[in-house]
């Protein structure tokens, strides 16, 4: 979609006009406009409106971010109160309190926008519009759910003051006031005069219904007495600017009945470039109110919203949650992207060095030390353990080569046995013989003799690592395996 295209929608019971401007420089220009109507006037109107909306803005191409809806004066009332307070803030926190006292009626179910007309020491006139809740409810409900989600709805007088004054130029020293007729509804907009210094700060504007078998005269000339008496300042209207999209009031008529000079002006002549654009909509009042309602986002004025007191506009925050929550989610999965990557990487890299040094462990094994290295020692104290060694070795204790003699460890064997042999009554079955230990099988006459035998045993220099005893026939039998002591014998 274009980001600076918007959609304003002018909407009552039964008939819709769409505008849609786009920028153009410094101003606006007509994408598109269009008329629709609900010929059926069923119990879903406002849902077939807004089909059709969404229809025609289809089938001519109009895309757009964002709408404005004005709302036809049918669908709300408008009233004048006082306030007690002049800030802003205090006047939004007690308006409803105080529209409440005025028409003493209850407020639950109405939706409330308004505009302070005229501010003094004694508080704040403001101008009033109340809607049903429901009506609201089903205006919006049926746009977004044809995927429009207005960000305004105001009232249509609102929209088309905002209109006047940004398309008709006037000369300085002539402020007119304005009058204006659809096949429907009436508008006057008087503008505030600059020339008094007690005049309202804005400009009084008030909405009718015109009916299709009323006096135009009658009633336009009516509505503007009544208009008149609501100026505070008791400024007269001198010069009226009057414009009827039917073509059928009396101007000189008007102007007898009223006694000031009537006028007719161009409505829609200072923004409509070429007519061919605008020959879709069916009444040229319309036009101008859904090309003010658009204004007010374009051109961010003041605005009498009714979603600001009821189901306020989240669309540009619901966008940018979804954004984030986008965004959010695509950083996860890349950040887990990059994380696997690298592991992976990190995994094949440790794989391969896994197996390099596999092979490596099994080349070059002689050469990789397997524990640490030795501690330096003390020449002295090593000359001193080969001497011991050399001697241990002439005595026949050790082979040359350090390993441990066997016929040394059965010399100490015989000579434990030969000790203690007579008084322990010994018997010995076998004697095997290892390189590192000896095991002896026999028995004695008693366990006590037994223990004797070991006595023997360790006094010749040897341990006993195992050893298993049994009583049978009433001999002690033993099994032992024995083996020099450290220094003995190695």
């Amino acid at each position: 979609m274009n980001a600076q295209n918007i959609l304003g929608i002018y909407i009552s019971k039964d008939t819709a006009t769409v505008v849609c401007l786009g920028s153009q420089g410094a101003g606006q220009s007509i994408l598109g406009c269009f008329s629709v109507s609900d010929q059926e006037k069923g119990g879903q109107t406002l849902q077939t409106l807004a089909t059709l909306i969404a229809r025609g803005c289809a089938e001519r191409g109009l895309e757009f971010t964002e709408a404005a809806v004005a709302l036809d004066c049918a669908m709300f009332m408008q009233h004048n109160i006082h306030s007690d307070f002049t800030d802003p803030k205090q006047i939004a926190a007690t308006v409803r309190f105080d529209t409440e006292e005025a028409l003493a009626t209850d407020i639950t179910d109405v939706v409330l926008a308004f505009n302070v007309t005229s501010s003094d020491q004694a508080g704040s006139q403001l101008s009033i519009f109340t809607a049903q809740r429901k009506i609201l409810s089903d205006v919006i409900l049926s746009l977004q759910s044809n995927n429009i989600d207005p960000v305004t709805i105001e009232p249509d007088v609102n929209c088309l003051s905002r209109f006047l004054f940004r398309s008709v130029s006037l000369p300085e020293d002539l402020h007119p006031s304005f009058g204006m007729l659809s096949q429907r509804s009436g508008y006057l907009v008087i503008p505030p005069s600059p020339t008094r210094p007690g005049s309202q700060k804005t400009s009084t504007a008030r909405t009718f219904l015109v009916g299709p078998t009323q006096d135009r005269v009658e009633l336009l000339a009516r509505e503007i007495l009544m208009t008149t008496a609501l100026i505070e300042t008791g400024d007269a209207v001198n010069s009226l600017k009057i414009f009827d999209s039917t073509g059928l009031l009396d101007y000189q008529q008007l102007n007898n009945k009223l006694g000031i000079k009537v006028d007719e002006f161009d409505l829609t002549g200072p923004v409509v470039t070429d007519p061919q654009t605008i020959s879709g909509c069916d009444d040229m009042v319309d036009f101008a109110v859904a090309y003010g309602a658009a204004l007010a986002i374009q051109e961010k004025s003041q605005t009498i919203n009714f979603r600001n007191d009821f189901m306020p506009y989240q669309g540009k925050k619901v966008r940018l949650q979804k954004a984030l929550k986008f965004a959010s989610y695509s950083v996860t999965v890349l950040m887990l992207a990059i994380g696997l990557y690298f592991q992976t990487q990190l995994f094949k890299t440790n794989k391969d060095r896994g197996k390099l040094r596999r092979l490596l462990t099994k080349d070059y094994s002689a050469v990789m030390p397997s524990q640490e290295l030795p501690r330096k020692t003390n020449p002295v104290t090593k000359l001193g353990s080969e001497l011991r060694r050399i001697r241990d070795v002439k005595r026949g204790l050790i082979g040359v080569k350090g390993e441990k003699s066997i016929s040394s460890k059965l010399t100490l064997v015989l000579q434990a046995i030969n000790s203690c042999a007579k008084q322990t009554n010994l018997n010995t079955d076998s004697i095997s013989i290892t390189e590192k230990s000896i095991n002896i099988v026999g028995d004695t006459s008693s366990r006590s003799n037994t223990l004797k035998f070991f006595e023997a045993i360790k006094k010749n220099e040897m341990d006993i690592l195992q050893q298993r005893l049994y009583t049978e026939d009433r001999q002690d039998h033993f099994s032992i395996t024995v083996v020099p002591k450290n220094g003995s014998g190695s």
